[in-house]
């Protein structure tokens, strides 16, 4: 199982805790210090089948500076922009056996 998070991230603090708490191997990956690339961030998109507008994080202070309530801004653009800027991306991004959660989540999710 892999996790992809920022270590001082309250939320992805308590899925770390949960996932420890359950026993699991996990693989965690801080992208702030080892950003996702586009094509990391595309197939993300792919696999969960969001859209990337779905993926950005509307509370990071770069939401605004970025003006990406724009609806101007193809997918593309939004997937460099994520790639540019990991505080952006919602997280933490959890990596299951056979799914990928975004953001908060409940352990339940995992078993299934």
């Amino acid at each position: 199982m892999k996790i992809y998070l920022k270590p001082t991230c309250i939320t992805c603090r308590r899925a770390v805790t949960e996932l420890d708490r359950l026993k699991l191997d996990v693989q965690k990956r801080d992208i702030f210090k080892d950003k996702l690339t586009e094509s990391e961030i595309k197939k993300i998109i792919q696999l969960t089948g969001i859209k990337p507008r779905d993926l950005i994080r509307k509370k990071d202070k770069m939401f605004k500076e970025l003006h990406l309530d724009d609806s101007r801004f193809t997918d593309s653009q939004i997937i460099k922009i994520l790639s540019e800027h990991p505080g952006l991306i919602r997280r933490p991004i959890v990596f299951a056996k056979n799914k990928i959660l975004i953001g908060k989540f409940d352990s339940k999710e995992l078993k299934h």
